[in-house]
């Protein structure tokens, strides 16, 4: 099993498959990683030499991935809150950040449906 920045790459993966475990890389990042250490992307990640490790290990370097990367990206929606934007207030609420309809989607940020005003009934006052 390889370990790549604090990561455990899955044995038996693809190696352009196994990448994308890391937070910040997809399956397109993964080729031009795989590409710029020429590595064929088709070999398992188990059957990885460990020169093979070291030139990812220093590809790698060149991108923001995992802590760097989620600290940047929440460090972006403080800034959108802290300046009282659209953007960051639909972030504090909880609500769909990108124009989604939300009346009867949105369930995911919204939360579970509350029912409202059925089943209560006034008493009368005589």
């Amino acid at each position: 099993m390889a370990r790549l920045i604090g990561i455990d790459l899955p044995a038996n993966k693809r190696l352009v498959i196994g990448l994308t475990y890391i937070y910040g890389i997809g399956e397109a990042l993964s080729r031009e990683i795989l590409a710029k250490a020429k590595i064929d992307p088709n070999t398992k990640v188990k059957d990885m030499t460990d020169s093979e490790i070291v030139v990812i290990r220093d590809v790698l370097k060149d991108y923001r991935l995992e802590g760097d990367l989620r600290k940047d990206i929440s460090m972006h929606i403080k800034r959108l809150i802290d300046i009282g934007s659209y953007r960051g207030s639909r972030h504090r609420k909880g609500l769909p950040v990108r124009g989604q309809r939300t009346r009867t989607n949105g369930r995911t940020r919204r939360g579970k449906r509350k029912t409202v005003g059925l089943g209560k009934k006034k008493e009368e006052k005589t």
